[in-house]
């Protein structure tokens, strides 16, 4: 009974309480100010507000420019920052002057990691390919000074090969690289790009060498022995006309003449062109016993590898590419042509039997032709390789196959165009045998470059 009565009271009490409270306020929250983060959209930093169904919990869409309950997709990554290339120069003053020191930009694939190719003043990604320094002979080993000192005098070293680089930019892999001389012909060869290898003059196309051994266009190798102390049309053209003269001696056991090519009378358009190899005992390759003349002047070079020669109009040059002896004649749109002057050594003559003696050497000239307007009718002994119906009459096979056609290449002088396949025709009205002053082998061994004497 008094526990019933206990929770009446109780009951009755907490009603009076309820009843004597205030009433509860229902609180309104204020919706929360959001801004868009994302600085490329175009609501950045905006003042946007969170609605009514999450005022304090709310998210925005940079896409769409508004606040919204529900999340949203992550912002798309930046755009890439933008590179400024860097600028660079050329520092190699020698490899090409005109392009040391300017200032060139690096491509979009490496803006800021590129190099200079100084060859091609470009600016390149890769690795620049930079031609090696010359090789250095190292000195010799001192050696304790001997007592007494010899008296026998030591003879000089032997010349060095020479070292040639491919200079044709088509060849990109081979372009510039160095290599030296085969032993063949160690002063004497170029770099055939196409194969990136040395080649000897005298084993290419168009080269005119030793007892004369001609390769023609077409590559076949043959020999013309003509006759000693006589000329020969070597080229005849419309305007170009090539006559060699050769010079020998006479082989009683083979029933003809051993012949080498001493001079060339070179006409086109209305000039001559001269260059021989004077008459020398003992051969010095120190000394040059080269002769040219141009429209009847010698012409004198200095001794020195690059010392060059150009006519009043600029189209015909000469250049040393040695200090002596070797001479690149050309003549723009026409020709050109390297000649070297070389002796008959002791050993050359001892082998093939020559019987050359101290008083004669028989300095000749080793010939490589390069041809650039030639006619398909051209005619003469290399000549005729290079026409269009030229089919080769040399004999395949054999060791040395010989051409014959003396009387149709032979010329009454070094600068007449009388021989029978002549067709030169010239762009001048002068007489080019009339007067003409040539260097020749009766006249004295001469006193050095330019020397000139009547035939």
């Amino acid at each position: 009974m008094n526990r019933v009565t206990t929770v009446i009271i109780v009951l009755i009490l907490a009603s009076a309480l309820a009843e004597a409270a205030p009433p509860l306020k229902v609180v309104k929250h204020k919706p929360m100010k959001v801004k868009c983060k994302d600085k490329y959209s175009p609501c950045y930093h905006k003042d946007l507000y969170c609605p009514a169904a999450c005022p304090r919990d709310c998210n925005v869409d940079c896409n769409k420019c508004e606040a919204v309950c529900t999340p949203v997709p992550p912002l798309p990554p930046p755009p890439p920052k933008v590179v400024k290339p860097k600028q660079v120069k050329c520092k190699d003053k020698k490899l090409n002057p005109s392009c040391y020191n300017k200032k060139l930009t690096c491509p979009a694939t490496c803006p800021r990691t590129c190099n200079v190719d100084c060859v091609t003043c470009q600016p390149v990604c890769g690795a620049v390919y930079t031609p090696p320094p010359p090789p250095t002979t190292p000195s010799p080993p001192q050696s304790p000074p001997q007592s007494p000192p010899p008296t026998t005098p030591v003879e000089p070293p032997s010349p060095g090969h020479k070292q040639v680089r491919c200079t044709n930019r088509n060849y990109p892999s081979c372009f510039l690289r160095q290599f030296t001389c085969p032993p063949s012909c160690p002063q004497s060869c170029d770099v055939d790009c196409s194969t990136c290898s040395p080649v000897c003059n005298c084993n290419k196309p168009g080269a005119v060498c030793q007892d004369p051994r001609f390769i023609g266009a077409d590559g076949i190798t043959f020999y013309f022995h003509g006759k000693k102390d006589r000329d020969f049309c070597l080229v005849t053209d419309s305007n170009l006309h090539i006559n060699a003269h050769f010079i020998g001696k006479r082989n009683v056991n083979m029933g003809r003449d051993f012949t080498w090519v001493q001079s060339l009378g070179i006409l086109f358009d209305n000039h001559k062109l001269y260059i021989g190899a004077l008459k020398t005992g003992t051969w010095n390759d120190a000394m040059d016993r080269l002769a040219l003349s141009f429209d009847g002047q010698p012409i004198t070079l200095p001794e020195v590898e690059g010392a060059s020669w150009q006519s009043e109009s600029g189209n015909v040059t000469i250049t040393r590419f040695r200090a002596t002896n070797a001479v690149e004649l050309v003549s723009k749109g026409k020709f050109k042509i390297k000649a070297v002057a070389v002796p008959i050594t002791e050993k050359e003559s001892l082998i093939h039997q020559y019987g050359i003696t101290q008083e004669d050497c028989f300095a000749h000239l080793d010939l490589s032709f390069k041809f650039y307007s030639l006619s398909g009718e051209v005619n003469g002994v290399l000549g005729r390789t290079y026409a269009t119906n030229y089919v080769s009459r040399v004999k395949m096979g054999v060791d040395m196959p010989v051409l014959g056609g003396e009387k149709e290449f032979s010329s009454s002088d070094l600068f007449s165009t009388n021989c029978a396949v002549a067709r030169f025709t010239g762009n001048g009205n002068g007489n080019y045998t009339d007067g003409i002053q040539l260097p020749d082998l009766n006249c004295a061994t001469g006193t050095g470059p330019g020397v000139v004497c009547k035939r």
